[in-house]
């Protein structure tokens, strides 16, 4: 058989193929993570469970769809019975995410 056969022709990745792989939020925040493993490990799991709220309630999966509006809902609705430590922690990692996407968005620490 020759490379002309229709079974033996590359062909590229549907795009459902190439979006069905779910988004990997610690390679996302890999560039700017920094500091002791237990820190790093706290940045990417608060990191997460932002990521799955704002897809739970906006359906945004990635970081790259996110708006500030979007943040500061978490921030203020799913924080809001937390603890003023939990609170800091999440903002931190909130600057975490705003520096990697290269927005300029801040919240009040």
């Amino acid at each position: 058989m020759s490379w002309g056969t229709v079974g033996l022709m590359w062909s590229p990745p549907t795009l459902g193929a190439v979006m069905s792989k779910p988004f990997d939020m610690e390679l996302f925040l890999a560039g700017v993570l920094t500091g002791s493993r237990a820190t790093r490990r706290r940045h990417v799991r608060q990191a997460k469970i932002i990521q799955a709220e704002i897809a739970e309630r906006w359906q945004r999966k990635t970081p790259w769809a996110w708006q500030r509006k979007h943040v500061a809902w978490f921030l203020d609705h799913h924080l809001a019975e937390r603890s003023q430590a939990t609170q800091y922690y999440y903002r931190l990692t909130v600057r975490l995410l705003s520096l990697r996407l290269a927005k300029s968005w801040s919240f009040s620490l």
